[in-house]
């Protein structure tokens, strides 16, 4: 049957006979099917339903998504701001996450599932997590106060597989000198799509640059780019000289 499908499909789409024709032509009328849309008529058809639809979720932000993941965390904390729904929790994990942070509801946080006890995820106050952004956890990420993580980031704490093909054909895990923790001191911002690999450290007030991969550790205040990322200049010689 779907042969048949296919064939009938090419046949109309290449076929030179009226009949072809006629049904190619009838079928682009369809997608591109309009009906009179009136402007002033659908800005309030507009504004009625993005009114309903913020409402909704900020109904279930408050009374369902938030209860249901500080429910997962190992302390409490106050005034997380989770938009876009809940961040997918996967594999043993100990969450803490200070005050005044606010967490896409599009973001992974994974734990190792090899180690006797759960890695640690620690995320400091006032951090944003933007979309997408996953952080896998192998041993512990340490994530300090007004933290930018910008859409799209990935931190690596392990690889999840072992380098070994036999032993990744068995389906064996990673091993322990595979993972490592990962970092990030005060006032980092990692732009869109930053990935940040195992046993790295990324210094205070820190800025990586959008498409980075950092491999090493980076010290405090500067601004770093690249694959694999490379120190392009200091920023506290440029703050001072806005002083």
């Amino acid at each position: 049957m779907r042969e048949q499908i296919q064939q009938l499909k090419l046949w109309i789409k290449t076929s030179e006979q009226p009949l072809a024709l006629s049904c190619l032509k009838l079928y682009r009328g369809l997608i591109y099917l309009e009906i009179p849309s009136p402007k002033w008529l659908f800005k309030i058809v507009a504004f009625v339903h993005f009114s309903i639809a913020a409402c909704f979720a900020n109904f279930l932000r408050v009374f369902y998504w938030t209860p249901m993941f500080k429910s997962s965390l190992a302390e409490a904390c106050s005034k997380l701001y989770l938009y876009g729904g809940m961040p997918m929790i996967m594999g043993p994990l100990q969450i803490r996450i200070g005050n005044n942070c606010r967490i896409n509801g599009q973001t992974t946080f994974c734990g190792r599932c090899n180690d006797s006890a759960p890695p640690l995820l620690s995320i400091g106050n006032n951090v944003d997590i933007s979309w997408q952004t996953t952080i896998a956890v192998g041993s512990q990420v340490i994530i300090g106060n007004n933290v930018r993580i910008a859409a799209k980031g990935f931190l690596v704490g392990y690889p999840g597989h072992p380098i070994d093909p036999h032993d990744r054909a068995r389906g064996l895990a990673d091993t322990d000198e595979q993972i490592g923790a990962i970092v990030l001191e005060d006032d980092v911002w990692l732009a869109s799509n930053v990935t940040v690999l195992a046993n790295v450290t990324i210094g205070a007030g820190t800025v990586v640059a959008t498409g980075s991969i950092v491999t090493k550790d980076l010290p405090a205040g500067v601004l770093a780019a690249g694959v694999p990322a490379k120190i392009i200049k200091s920023l506290l010689e440029t703050n001072h000289s806005q002083l």
